[in-house]
């Protein structure tokens, strides 16, 4: 690639993670506090995510891949997501507020492989050149949230009691309106097949790659990802709100530290890889779903602070241990023939069916445990995906039998 076209590839990078950073993160903690959401209506809004990660197949195979360049399809997703953001900004009520983030998350979610494919088409070599592209989206997601933190204070207690927060929408509004424009200058990217060639449903879903559950190990491995996408809901859904609601300060920005770690932990992985196997990096990054979750049960803003931080600071371990380590196993065991069904099979099941279930989960436990006035009994509530997650890797421990896996960089 040259200059030109790195810098603009890096930069729809930066500006597609910013505009998911910039609201995704403190939207528990706005819902609570704002609209005086429930746990239960909490859930909903961030089931939004799920349901758009099931619909997004059919709108990039059935339109992106046949119809429409790529960057084209990009900017006008883009430009409806600043509206559909900005209708956010100003909705008064939950009622008023699902049916505009319910749609955005249709129109977000087939963005974040719409960039992938641009990106991809201008490379010679991905396996090299997109990891430099592609850490500008971490970096735009850090910078939202030292954004919020720590230039504008939207999530101080001040703040938050002042209705402030409500503008991470109207900034999110911008970015989008920003990259839906920005997106028509990219590299032409144009449909992968013709007109003519029809994929089944079973294609656009990944279904054809169901055939791999035949194979015992891949079977255990499938169902705990399913099954540990329920801890994984309770750190998007909680984690906010619950570092707001104990007097933790500058909390969004603080939470960017869980990025910081999932970049030095990815380019560890190839390391922990080789030296312990497949087996034991993924029962890490379970182990570490639990660790994390009773540092939370346990820690507060005051003298026992810095078991929060190291609880954020986890997240490399926990997210890439188990979900990019799980996408490189799925790719070994795929083969030429399922490797795009195999890893579109494990998105619609983790980021589909299991997130949706997390979410319910972590929403009616959050419920179950509000001890007065909308104050939390949060060791209850953190102490629930511990002991889950520690059980799903008692589960994958004794069923999953060890294997080598080629790691390729």
């Amino acid at each position: 690639m040259n200059l030109k076209i790195k810098t603009q590839l890096s930069t729809m990078m930066f500006l597609e993670f910013f505009i998911w950073g910039g609201w995704f993160v403190t939207l528990g903690t706005f819902l609570g506090n704002n609209l005086n959401a429930t746990g239960a209506e909490t859930a909903m809004a961030f089931s939004t995510q799920s349901w758009g990660a099931i619909i997004a197949p059919f709108i990039i195979g059935l339109i992106a891949d046949r119809y429409f360049n790529a960057e084209r399809i990009l900017g006008i997703l883009h430009l409806l997501g600043a509206v559909l953001m900005y209708q956010m900004y100003t909705a008064v009520d939950f009622a008023a507020f699902y049916p505009y983030v319910l749609g955005y998350m249709i129109v977000y979610m087939p963005t974040l492989a719409l960039v992938n494919s641009i990106s991809f088409h201008q490379m010679k070599n991905p396996a090299k050149e997109f990891s430099f592209v592609r850490v500008f989206g971490t970096i735009g997601w850090i910078v939202a949230g030292l954004v919020i933190s720590f230039v504008f204070v939207w999530d101080s207690e001040a703040a938050r009691a002042g209705g402030l927060l409500r503008n991470t929408f109207l900034m999110v509004a911008i970015a989008s309106a920003v990259l839906g424009l920005f997106s028509f200058t990219l590299p032409k990217t144009p449909p992968k097949v013709s007109n003519s060639e029809k994929p089944s449903i079973s294609e656009i879903l990944g279904l054809d790659a169901l055939t791999l559950l035949k194979d015992r190990n891949f079977l255990i491995f499938f169902v705990s990802s399913i099954l540990i996408c329920i801890p994984l809901a309770f750190y998007y859904q909680n984690a906010n709100p619950f570092l707001s609601e104990i007097g933790m300060e500058n909390p969004t920005g603080k939470m960017t530290i869980g990025q910081g770690s999932e970049v030095l932990f990815m380019l560890l992985l190839p390391y922990f890889f080789r030296k312990f196997g497949f087996k034991k990096t993924l029962m890490a990054g379970m182990l570490a779903w639990t660790v994390r979750y009773f540092l939370f049960a346990f820690g507060d803003a005051g003298d026992q602070a810095y078991m929060l931080i190291i609880g954020i600071a986890l997240h490399g371990i926990c997210y890439d241990f188990f979900f990019v380590s799980g996408q490189i196993y799925t790719d070994s065991k795929a083969g030429e023939r399922y490797k795009s069904a195999a890893q579109g099979l494990i998105t619609l099941a983790t980021y589909g069916v299991g997130m949706l279930i997390g979410f319910w989960v972590a929403g009616v436990i959050t419920d179950s445990y509000i001890v007065s006035d909308g104050i939390h009994s949060w060791v209850d509530i953190w102490t629930f995906p511990a002991i889950f997650a520690f059980g799903v890797m008692i589960l994958f421990t004794i069923f999953f039998k060890n294997e080598e896996v080629e790691y390729k960089e």
